[in-house]
C-alpha cells in the first residue's frame, strides 16, 4: 500500500517530505501480517543477495518495499484498493520517477508466497518489460523530458 503524505510534485523523488520519515516509522511498527511475512523473505538480501527497504518514503509517498539498486517498488494491497483512481495516479508519478511497481493482494502474500517472490524475482531480473495487468506490473518511464532518473537514487 502506498499512503499519501503530500500532494504530488515535481521535486525529486529523494527530496525529504515535512513528515514522511515519522509516517514510514510509524507505518514500519504497524505492520500487517502480509507485510510481515513478505517482509520475513526480503530482509537481509535473502532474495538472491537484492537489497529491500520498506515503508520508504518516495516523494510524496510512503512505499511498502523498494529495491533502489533495480528501481522495483512491491506494493501490498487489501481489497480497499480495488480499481482506486488514487493509487492509478501514485503509478504513474512513480513510473514518471523512473520506478517500476510490482502489486499483490494480500491473500496472495498469504496464500501463494513462492509464486510472489517468483514473480518479484523475475522482475528484478528484467524478465517483465511492458505493463501486464495480470501480473499487475506497471513499468518505470525510463526516460522522462528526455533526462534519465539513474542518478535520482
Amino acid at each position: 500500500m502506498i499512503l499519501s503524505v503530500l500532494p504530488p510534485s515535481s521535486g525529486p523523488v529523494n527530496k525529504r517530505r515535512p513528515g514522511a520519515t515519522q509516517k514510514a516509522r510509524f507505518l514500519r511498527r504497524s505492520e500487517t501480517e502480509p507485510e510481515f511475512r513478505l517482509w520475513s523473505d526480503l530482509r537481509n538480501r535473502l532474495l538472491n543477495e537484492y537489497r529491500f527497504s520498506r515503508q520508504v518514503p518516495l516523494g510524496p509517498y510512503v512505499c511498502d518495499f523498494v529495491c533502489r539498486a533495480r528501481r522495483l517498488i512491491v506494493e501490498l494491497d487489501g481489497a480497499q484498493y480495488a480499481d482506486s483512481l488514487h493509487d492509478h495516479k501514485r503509478t504513474q508519478w512513480l513510473n514518471a520517477k523512473g520506478y517500476s511497481l510490482l502489486r499483490f493482494w494480500n491473500h496472495e502474500i498469504l496464500t501463494e508466497r513462492r509464486q510472489v517472490l517468483d514473480t518479484i524475482l523475475a522482475a528484478l531480473e528484467g524478465h517483465y518489460s511492458a505493463r501486464c495487468e495480470i501480473l499487475r506490473f506497471y513499468p518505470a518511464n525510463k526516460t522522462a523530458n528526455g533526462v534519465s532518473h539513474e542518478g535520482d537514487l
